[in-house]
């Protein structure tokens, strides 16, 4: 018996990891349906880019509030109907979009969208570290985040193909109609689905030990987490939110020739996650290669902002600006679980994942006010500022873990 379970345990965990991705894919995947069909929807609602980049904030606002409670409740209690929850709730909201277009059920949707988006991350990694073997626990990281970003990659050009064949109302409820589905085989397949209760502290990474709670959260490393977070989250919207609205306005660049430049950025970052993996398994200065990737990132937004380029030249750093993206994704995951105590992952993963939230609030205010009063490039300007901003909080992090080893 033993020996079978041996044998069983790597299909399960795919299995499981299956299934975790799945449902991170949509998680990402509905947070992109909107922003590329912004213009048309901005004569829908009548209003500005304001007001749309509002409802982007008000679902951050929400999966912010609720993420940290989200992340203590999936240590203390189930994690997999938490979850399973959240994929349903999540797919319901985006449904309905379609079938109630008016600007008040818009915000009221987002706002159910981003208290399932709470949570993701929590029960993600809380399950994956339970029901994964540590020998593979990396591997099943980096596939989590690579499914993540190709959602974040096929959203536009999902959202277009089908507006095109269909509208825009049919597309938002066929999508939403593929996320319940996922919740629904989740559901029927939760037995192999172990959580918190199952974890064993082997299994999770080391960190400092004496301190749980709240004590935790409020530590420099773990603060210095969630900043970092903050400049990921700013730093990337400045692309993918209004990146194709920018490039429309700056360059009247039809709808569908900017998509394809930011699909050049959304399919690069899986590429620069599995890339990323394979640097970070081999490196033990993850701060080190943050940086190269903020700094990288930063001098492509200022590229794009100081010189009127071609439309292929603009595409091509857009794409290589989504490989630096992923790339950075699997060094963050090492930097966080390795200031990660035993039984800790949900409510830390939940509270550095906010950062997410709170620059999902700044981003689509600060970017949409750009965009409707002051020149379209200042939205690449501001958005190579925050991608250097970010490298102090890489680098402090870097110097917080250091620390604590040698004092370990």
């Amino acid at each position: 018996m033993e020996l079978q379970a041996r044998l069983g345990a790597p299909q399960r965990e795919v299995k499981v990891t299956g299934l975790i991705c799945t449902g991170h894919f949509f998680s990402h995947f509905y947070l992109l349906l909107l922003p590329p069909i912004f213009p048309l929807l901005r004569d829908v609602y009548r209003v500005g880019f304001i007001e749309l980049g509002l409802t982007i904030a008000a679902c951050s606002i929400t999966t912010g509030v609720t993420q940290v409670p989200v992340g203590f409740l999936v240590d203390r209690y189930s994690a997999r109907a938490i979850l399973i929850a959240g994929i349903f709730l999540e797919s319901v909201a985006i449904a309905l979009i379609g079938v109630f277009p008016t600007y008040g059920a818009l915000v009221a949707l987002m706002v159910a969208v981003g208290l399932a988006n709470a949570v993701y991350h929590p029960a993600d990694y809380a399950i994956l570290n339970a029901s994964v073997d540590k020998s593979r626990i990396a591997r099943a990281f980096s596939m989590h985040t690579f499914a993540g970003v190709l959602g974040d990659a096929l959203a536009p050009a999902t959202i277009l193909f089908l507006s095109a064949f269909l509208d825009w109302r049919a597309a938002m409820f066929v999508c939403g109609t593929c996320g319940a589905i996922v919740a629904a085989l989740m559901w029927m397949n939760s037995g192999i689905l172990h959580d918190t209760s199952h974890t064993h502290p082997a299994a999770q990474a080391s960190g400092p030990q004496l301190r749980t709670g709240l004590a935790l959260l409020l530590s420099v490393p773990v603060l210095m987490g969630l900043l970092f977070f903050v400049g990921i989250s700013i730093t990337g919207r400045g692309f993918t939110t209004f990146g194709v609205s920018a490039l429309h306005e700056l360059y009247q660049t039809p709808l569908g020739t900017a998509t394809v430049v930011l699909s050049a950025y959304l399919f690069a970052s899986p590429v620069g996650v599995l890339a990323g993996g394979f640097a970070a398994d081999r490196s033990s200065r993850h701060d080190l290669i943050a940086t190269g990737c903020f700094v990288g990132t930063g001098a492509f937004a200022f590229a794009i902002a100081a010189f009127d380029l071609p439309l292929l030249v603009i595409g091509l750093l857009f794409a290589v600006a989504g490989f630096c993206s992923g790339f950075v994704t699997p060094a963050r995951d090492m930097m966080i679980r390795a200031i990660t105590p035993p039984g800790q992952m949900g409510k830390v993963f939940g509270f550095v994942s906010t950062g997410f939230n709170v620059g999902g609030v700044v981003a689509p205010i600060l970017y949409g006010w750009l965009l409707d009063h002051s020149a379209p490039r200042n939205l690449f300007w501001v958005t190579g500022v925050v991608a250097l901003l970010t490298v102090v909080t890489v680098l402090v992090t870097g110097l917080q873990r250091r620390r604590a080893r040698t004092s370990a």
